[in-house]
């Protein structure tokens, strides 16, 4: 039985975790759970799951929250940072499924770090932001750390029984987003709504927006590095519309491996929770007479700049990958909410990167400083971007 906190519970990625827990009771326990402001969601969550711990953004979501599960609720209900490392570092809790979306989930998955905790990484953003720093701490604390996206899942599983010294690249698989076919002078009329319809997987708002931008896809690069210990210059990245082949390993004798499945997340969470094991999810394998071909192309890094800034920040490292990373979630914030439009998203990032003073070997309270530095100098770009009346 491994006992389970769940950061993120309302989110894609938490909502298919808490599925596959349902289906195998006998194996999994939930203790807690977080969100941020889905309090609804969250209420019914409880009610099925009945953990130990609940955790709110704010004291105002706390008190919503228990009025919701009136009048029998056992469940300790908290709220803020210190709701959240309370749930990562649960005393009763093996396994934290790190699932928060962006920035906010570094500092809680590094708490459960610190407590001996395994993770269950879906969050991208931990590493991209402090790499070095996660997985030194991790080797400290005998903690592994075992990948959720689908891509990482997959080199993960292309890794296994074989020696890292005969590894010659790691070819990451990117679907190409919404986009891909559409030509580059037409990208000024991209709106969000358009940008949301993400063509093979269902995610949330700022996943969906990085994936057509292929944002999502140099943040990957970024974790890969840390997650597998590897140079920048090992790492490709190979369009796959079909989204069936997962992600590849090549290897020095000119042998490919490759991870293949149906586009559905419950398959690499069930894998990160249950690994070695493989739980028997049903999930039905690909189509392939009907699939008919799988198709491949190089990124085009001058349609879609965000990719190579990402390459930049990866070979580059320092404070750089933080700040690339928190210049890109305010500008996709300002996108959502229409204040840019999607070309300035990479505009954002550039001029943020450029006004950086890079930290080379970075303490983590480094870290945070340049991530808040980075989100001022964003939001000022923006902003004067809106003075000239320019969107």
């Amino acid at each position: 039985m491994r006992n389970l906190t769940i950061l993120g519970a309302t989110g894609s990625i938490g909502k298919n975790t808490l599925t596959v827990v349902d289906r195998f009771p006998d194996q999994f326990s939930v203790k807690a759970l977080t969100a941020r402001n889905n309090i609804a969601l969250l209420a019914e969550q409880i009610k099925r799951f009945s953990p130990e711990l609940a955790v709110v953004y704010s004291e105002i979501d706390a008190f919503e929250l228990k009025e919701l599960l009136l009048p029998d609720n056992r469940t300790e209900i908290m709220y803020g940072e210190k709701g959240y490392r309370a749930a990562a570092v649960h005393q009763d809790v093996d396994t934290v499924v790190s699932a928060v979306v962006g920035a906010a989930g570094l500092l809680p998955t590094l708490a459960a770090i610190s407590a001996g905790k395994h993770i269950a990484l879906a969050n991208k953003e931990t590493l991209v932001m402090a790499g070095d720093i996660v997985m030194s701490q991790a080797k400290q604390n005998n903690v592994s750390i075992l990948p959720v996206d689908s891509e990482h899942s997959a080199i993960f599983q292309c890794l296994v029984g074989n020696r890292k010294k005969d590894l010659k690249k790691i070819l990451l698989t990117a679907s190409g987003g919404p986009f891909r076919n559409l030509p580059a002078d037409q990208f000024k009329s991209i709106t969000p709504e358009k940008a949301l319809a993400h063509p093979t997987w269902e995610m949330g708002e700022k996943i969906s927006i990085d994936s057509a931008t292929l944002m999502n896809k140099g943040l990957e690069v970024i974790e890969a590095k840390h997650l597998f210990d590897v140079s920048h210059q090992k790492i490709e990245v190979v369009i796959h519309p079909q989204s069936i082949i997962h992600s590849m390993v090549s290897y020095i004798d000119g042998s490919v491996i490759a991870q293949l499945g149906t586009p559905d997340m419950k398959g690499a969470i069930a894998y990160a929770l249950s690994c070695p094991e493989r739980l028997p999810l049903n999930l039905p394998p690909p189509d392939f007479a009907g699939i008919g071909a799988l198709t491949f192309e190089p990124p085009d890094m001058k349609k879609f700049p965000c990719l190579a800034l990402a390459f930049f920040a990866c070979e580059t490292g320092g404070t750089l990958p933080c700040v690339l990373n928190a210049a890109n979630e305010v500008a996709v914030d300002a996108f959502l909410n229409k204040r840019i439009g999607f070309i300035q998203i990479p505009e954002v990032i550039d001029h943020t990167m450029e006004k950086h003073r890079m930290i080379t070997a970075p303490e983590i309270d480094d870290i945070l400083l340049a991530d808040q530095w980075a989100r001022k100098t964003a939001e000022q770009w923006i902003v004067l971007s809106e003075d000239k009346g320019s969107v």
